[in-house]
């Protein structure tokens, strides 16, 4: 996989109530709401939703065997599109913050060097197949595609021209990331969400706006 083309990938790498807590004369503590004068003991708990993930199931040991192929380079990749989500948010940051176009061209240069020297070599390392989902992960983490953020720093030629070279390993710097409509998409979304309760993965938020839940159900019933 062309090594150049990753490496650009990552050089872009955004009171009507109120409540007050009274002790009792034991040690556990109420929570009351104040309404209009009136005080009302609150008995239920908040927590944080929990995503409660059932039993992943298979069709054939085929499926299986894909699936499994699936997380494992799903899982190698998505620690690189986090970086490039992590890396755009602070290169924007920075650059808002300088107003000289020698310096703002001097920072991004940095941040080049910084991200080849780093990452080039393990870069490399992609497979065709890894390089796809990396794009698609992307996608996911920024909200914008590989071949925009490329269009966005550099200039429409260089974009077509990279996707052209992309294009010769079968790779599109185009592809979207869609779970809703293309089920790979939403098996590499079931993978995160599972990595992320596992703790094998860091959680980052999407950029993109669907829910997990509601996708689940869809594809589950097909």
């Amino acid at each position: 996989m062309s090594t150049r083309i990753l490496i650009i990938l990552f050089f872009v790498i955004g009171n009507v109530w109120s409540q007050t807590v009274e002790p009792t004369s034991d040690t556990i503590q109420y929570e009351f709401f104040i309404i209009e004068g009136d005080t009302v003991m609150r008995e239920m708990i908040d927590l944080d939703e929990v995503l409660v993930l059932g039993k992943v199931k298979f069709k054939s040991d085929l499926d299986r065997r894909k699936y499994l192929i699936l997380r494992r380079k799903t899982r190698k990749v998505y620690p690189y599109a986090k970086l490039a989500s992590e890396r755009l948010l602070e290169l924007q940051s920075r650059l808002d913050q300088i107003k000289s176009k020698r310096d703002r061209k001097k920072y991004t240069k940095i941040v080049q060097n910084y991200i080849e020297d780093q990452f080039s070599a393990e870069l490399k390392k992609l497979t065709r197949t890894e390089g796809q989902i990396l794009v698609k992960l992307i996608h996911r983490q920024t909200g914008v595609t590989a071949y925009s953020l490329i269009k966005d720093l550099k200039s429409g030629w260089r974009a077509f021209w990279y996707n052209s070279t992309a294009s010769m390993f079968d790779i599109s710097l185009k592809e979207e990331y869609l779970p809703a409509s293309r089920q790979e998409d939403y098996l590499i979304e079931d993978i995160l969400q599972r990595s992320f309760q596992s703790n094998i993965l860091e959680p980052q938020p999407s950029r993109l706006d669907f829910n997990f839940k509601e996708l689940t159900n869809k594809w589950v019933r097909r």
